[in-house]
């Protein structure tokens, strides 16, 4: 659903796992973001954009990485 977070975790060489623990949610609530079940929230967006150094839009598919 989100094929940038994942490359985003792959190019970090992140796990799932430490991703949700790294943006404080637990690994089950990232995987059902992932899976398109519920909104991420904004603040966890931006400690995403934050973490992987990128834009939230990006992160999400809206804009391409510049």
């Amino acid at each position: 659903m989100f094929p940038n977070i994942n490359a985003e975790c792959a190019r970090a060489g992140m796990t799932k796992t430490e991703l949700a623990e790294k943006i404080g949610v637990s690994y089950g609530t990232l995987k059902n973001w992932m899976r398109g079940k519920g909104e991420i929230p904004a603040s966890k967006l931006i400690a995403m954009s934050e973490l992987f150094n990128c834009s939230t839009d990006y992160l999400l598919g809206v804009a391409k990485q510049e």
